[in-house]
């Protein structure tokens, strides 16, 4: 089973995986694959390049998804996210949200491989980065393997070597975007048949994965596991990545130090681009997940009121907070007392 850059990745995912949210997961780990969230054609053609595609040096190995279902139009964005210096080109043929349908993009790509087809190689003549291929097992309510081995097997004759396959099918009509990502069964073996079926290929299972135990059991039978909102929610999942999936020492030591490194990286934000602190701090909002303090941690960072507030201060008060939060209940001398008295008590004599 191959070896690729494509073993453990972070799902693109529409109003999250902005540049500040991947900055963040690379403090977590320095090996796992992180991907844009999608980039149409149309707004790298018509809008603000830079906005779109800008990103830190820290990021890499990343990823660029484009939507989009010209050829030409995707051999230029593609161009674009080359010259920006993004290690993959990855199109988007798994979204099944009617705004990206009426696009004539996404999920519905999977009805015309000639055309994903025609795109992929369009892009590769056109950049010397691997262009890649994220897709469902289907379109809506049709189960059948046969159609996701043939749409793989049209793409890979146009030169696509890796395919990211979300392990559901996509139902065009009566479900939104949510409920595609859940009421559609996952049927992991079709990912696995696909990976026996063309041997050569990079076949990277997405959909449904929630632990390391998980991603284990995938890794025996595919090349590799891409992770999305549990990844999101739940970050520290990652930090044990880099020693349990590539052998090397783990990139995070505490999560203190993370928070540290990402207030630092806000003031610096602040000050080249002008970018506030909340637009970054809403992406570690699951830092602390789990722990104890969490919550009033959490509440200090999304309180809207302190907006105004230089990220140092507000930082602060959410150590104080977690803090707080963290030591016992406080107890007057009364409660003390009762306490006290309790513990003497014969057993069910408290609640009397």
């Amino acid at each position: 089973m191959q070896e690729a850059g494509w073993r453990l990745s972070v799902a693109p995912m529409l109003e999250w995986t902005d540049k500040h949210c991947r900055y963040f997961h690379r403090l977590l780990t320095r090996r796992t694959r992180l991907y844009t969230e999608m980039v149409t054609t149309g707004a790298l053609m018509h809008g603000s390049v830079r906005r779109h595609l800008r990103l830190d040096a820290q990021e890499h190995p990343v990823a660029l998804q484009l939507g989009g279902s010209e050829p030409r139009e995707l051999a230029i964005a593609a161009r674009l996210g080359e010259a920006w210096g993004y290690d993959e080109i990855n199109l988007n043929c798994g979204c099944p949200s009617e705004r990206v349908q009426r696009g004539a993009f996404g999920a519905c790509l999977m009805a015309a491989p000639g055309l994903v087809a025609d795109g992929v190689k369009a892009m590769r003549d056109a950049v010397r980065i691997p262009v890649t291929v994220k897709h469902r097992i289907g379109i809506d309510r049709v189960e059948s393997y046969d159609f996701v081995r043939d749409f793989v097997g049209l793409v890979s004759e146009a030169g696509c070597e890796v395919f990211i396959v979300h392990a559901r099918n996509a139902w065009l009509q009566g479900l939104s975007p949510k409920e595609n990502r859940e009421v559609p069964p996952l049927r992991y073996e079709h990912v696995y048949r696909l990976k026996r079926d063309f041997p050569h290929l990079t076949i990277v299972i997405n959909g449904g994965i929630q632990t390391n135990e998980a991603i284990e059991a995938h890794l025996r039978e595919v090349d590799g596991a891409m992770l999305g909102r549990e990844a999101y929610h739940h970050p520290w999942l990652m930090s044990t990545w880099d020693e349990d999936f590539y052998g090397e020492p783990a990139q995070a030591v505490t999560r203190e130090a993370v928070e540290e490194a990402m207030v630092a990286y806000m003031e610096r934000e602040a000050r080249e681009d002008g970018t506030p602190w909340y637009a970054i701090a809403r992406h570690m909002l699951g830092l602390y997940h789990g722990q104890r303090g969490a919550r009033g941690w959490r509440q200090v960072w999304s309180n809207h009121r302190l907006k105004p507030l230089p990220p140092r201060e507000v930082w602060a008060m959410a150590r104080a907070a977690r803090a707080q939060e963290r030591q016992p209940e406080a107890q007057t001398p009364e409660r003390s007392l009762k306490n006290r008295a309790n513990a003497s008590a014969p057993i069910g004599w408290a609640n009397k």
